[in-house]
């Protein structure tokens, strides 16, 4: 189940529907220099009319939400999803990020939606809020680090924050490639990223596996039996311990998954990553978001990197 959240909410292409803004007098803000509305936007190979500043976002994506509220579009949030735990301030709400009730959004008087492709009912959802004048905007998860920047910008455009968007690409793109320079190995470092104590992984043609790859690491999962169907293969035990990964990445360490209950699994405590305790906990949700955190991401595994010899 927990693979299966995960590669839910990691998949989004962002496209625009045509609304009809609704005010919010606790409100207001002027255009950027250079933007105006009615804006046309292409994105997921779908052009768009919005005709007026979105006032009243409701965000049914915990990226979406990062995204928006580093891009100073927060006073526009009224609603966010169950999940969108960050950051604190956000508006949360018992409204469903997997399982969107048009009803229970609508209610909310929203006039842009942002909803995960991979949602249930995605399609049939669009469909509806279309219907009721509201925007939709449908995204889905890059596969190397330059898509998320795009979505950063786009989401910039769609808010009328495009200057903090592009503020915000220079911020991370500075850190992250700053993280790069300083860390990446010549030696490539092998290592296992676990999605799940099932042994689902992600293989290098993901986002996920983009980023170690960039640091200079080498995924055990590339060459595990199904990688290159779906890029989340199921590892067995008996391919984790043959290939002895030397660093362990746990990206379920929030569902109670750590050095001792890996070190119980059968033929693990032999794992060079075990033996030495390079075994890391991912902070929770950042391998499953492609927001302003990447940062984060990126610098808990330059840290892990640093103590392998």
């Amino acid at each position: 189940m927990f693979k299966r959240r995960v590669l839910s909410l990691a998949t989004a292409i962002p496209v625009f529907l045509l609304v009809t803004s609704i005010s919010n007098p606790a409100f207001s803000a002027t255009l950027s220099k250079g933007e105006a509305f009615p804006l046309t936007l292409q994105s997921g190979g779908v052009v768009t009319v919005i005709p007026q500043m979105p006032k009243r976002i409701i965000s049914l994506s915990p990226t979406a939400t990062e995204i928006l509220f580093a891009e100073n579009a927060g006073a526009q949030v009224i609603a966010v999803d169950s999940l969108s735990n960050y950051p604190t301030n956000a508006p949360i709400t018992k409204l469903s990020a997997f399982s969107p009730n048009v009803e229970a959004i609508a209610s909310k008087r929203p006039d842009l939606v942002i909803l995960s492709a991979d949602a249930t009912n995605s399609v049939s959802i669009q469909k509806s809020l279309r219907l009721l004048k509201i925007a939709v905007l449908v995204e889905k998860a890059p596969t190397q680090i330059s898509g998320a920047y795009s979505e950063f910008i786009t989401i910039g455009k769609a808010t009328n924050h495009v200057n903090d968007a592009k503020l915000l690409v220079s911020r991370v793109k500075n850190s992250i490639n700053s993280i790069i320079e300083k860390s990446r190995k010549k030696n490539l470092v092998t290592f296992f990223h676990e999605l799940d104590n099932t042994l689902y992984s992600a293989t290098s043609s993901t986002f996920i596996g983009h980023v170690y790859s960039s640091l200079g690491l080498k995924n055990i999962a590339d060459r595990a039996q199904g990688a290159d169907a779906s890029g989340y293969p199921q590892l067995s035990q008996e391919y984790l311990v043959t290939t002895n990964p030397q660093i362990i990445f746990l990206s379920d360490a929030q569902y109670g998954e750590n050095l001792q209950t890996v070190s119980a699994r059968p033929g693990w405590a032999q794992i060079s990553a075990v033996m030495t305790s390079n075994v890391v906990l991912l902070p929770a949700d950042i391998t499953s978001r492609w927001g302003p955190r990447l940062v984060d991401f990126y610098q808990s595994i330059s840290d892990a990197m640093a103590k392998v010899a």
